[in-house]
């Protein structure tokens, strides 16, 4: 069996699999053929991959000769059309991108969504999500800090006291909650806001105020995802919100609904009641944003407060986002591939059924079915 890794387009900095990762794939007799310069932007040089024991080749021949082609991001259209029998596997968005798991259907293409994968607590060395929210959240903190133009912390000096920033955070998932410890390390004082009332205890732990709002849906049984709430709910959400929006010098947002626009938690009315200087970096614009003014990859100046669209903060650290990845991705490997190096699809497993979206020329997922039909 081969393993094909390609190079990603920019602004994608991230590979699937470095060469530290190359030697598990040589243990199980599997080889893997690498496109030149896929690393390169994660500071993984071609020769480091072909020291470690694979081969480099062009992005044709990795695609034409991979049983498995590993590509974070979605393969060009173009090419799907030569890929027949063959699996991919990345983080495609089918919720989203379900015309492109249709296309891949029609050429019985084999998918693998990294990003479909149940939140259990057996899939959690596999849970890509989860690695890579946990560094957008560090990085959004410190690209809040960049931005702002005053301390964090409190400071105290002969000329005066400097009081500390006043930092909000919208959602206690991976990334709020790394979010939260990144800002406490930097001296802030930390409001959080989540609709799971179980994460309270976690919130407080990290040193953070947790700001309640009764009546939320349960999100019990969501697999660790968020989940839409009452109209009711999300009026008195907004009310609380909108005072600490007030009060706050930092804005993290994360919140996020698979499947979903982003739900609006901050108003342009909110956000006009904030100190000139504040910075919100929203880190759930890629599918709307968590502002009525969020545009993605952009920061948008109103009255003053910066508003940072930011989906692909992981991208900002690619050696140690590619890391964790590949060995997400790894762990993955392990429930197809047998020890011998030979493919073994088993959909009884709930999670490689759970990740599978597209094969035997069908739409597998219901959630993605129901958007085609």
């Amino acid at each position: 069996m081969i393993i094909g890794v390609l190079k990603e387009s920019l602004p994608e900095t991230r590979v699937s699999l470095l060469p530290e990762h190359i030697a598990t794939l040589k243990k199980w007799n599997v080889d893997v053929c690498v496109e030149s310069q896929a690393g390169m932007d994660a500071f993984a040089a071609d020769d480091k991959y072909s020291t470690a024991g694979a081969t480099v080749k062009s992005r044709e021949e990795v695609l034409q000769n991979s049983d498995i082609i590993l590509s974070i991001q979605p393969i060009e259209n173009s090419k799907i059309e030569n890929q027949k029998s063959k699996i991919i596997l990345g983080i495609y968005q089918p919720l989203f991108n379900y015309t492109l798991m249709k296309d891949c259907a029609s050429n019985g293409i084999t998918v693998f969504s990294m990003d479909m994968l149940p939140r259990t607590t057996r899939a959690q060395s596999m849970d890509v999500l989860s690695s890579q929210a946990n560094i957008a959240g560090y990085k959004a903190v410190l690209n809040a800090a960049f931005t702002y133009s005053r301390y964090f912390p409190m400071f105290m000096t002969a000329a005066g006291s400097i009081p500390p920033a006043k930092v909000l955070i919208l959602g206690a998932g991976v990334a709020g909650l790394q979010a939260i410890a990144t800002a406490k390390r930097l001296g802030a004082v930390i409001e959080v806001f989540d609709t799971r009332p179980q994460v309270k205890e976690e919130v407080m732990s990290l040193g953070a105020k947790f700001v309640e709002v009764e009546g939320a849906a349960d999100a019990s049984k969501a697999g660790g995802y968020a989940v839409e709430q009452t109209e009711e709910f999300m009026q008195r959400q907004k009310a609380k919100i909108g005072e600490s929006v007030a009060k706050a010098d930092i804005i993290i947002s994360t919140a996020q609904i698979p499947g979903k626009k982003a739900p609006i938690l901050i108003t342009t009315e909110m956000i006009n009641a904030m100190k000139s200087g504040s910075v919100i970096i929203d880190l759930a614009s890629a599918t709307g944003g968590n502002t009525e003014l969020t545009k993605d990859c952009t920061t948008v100046n109103h009255n003053g407060v910066n508003i940072v669209g930011n989906s692909a903060l992981a991208c900002s650290m690619p050696s140690d986002a590619s890391k964790l990845y590949g060995k997400n991705v790894l762990n993955f490997l392990q429930l197809i591939i047998t020890k011998e190096g030979q493919l073994n699809l088993n959909f009884e497993d709930d999670l490689v059924k759970g990740t599978c979206v597209v094969h035997g020329g069908e739409i597998t997922n219901e959630r993605v079915k129901v958007l085609i039909s």
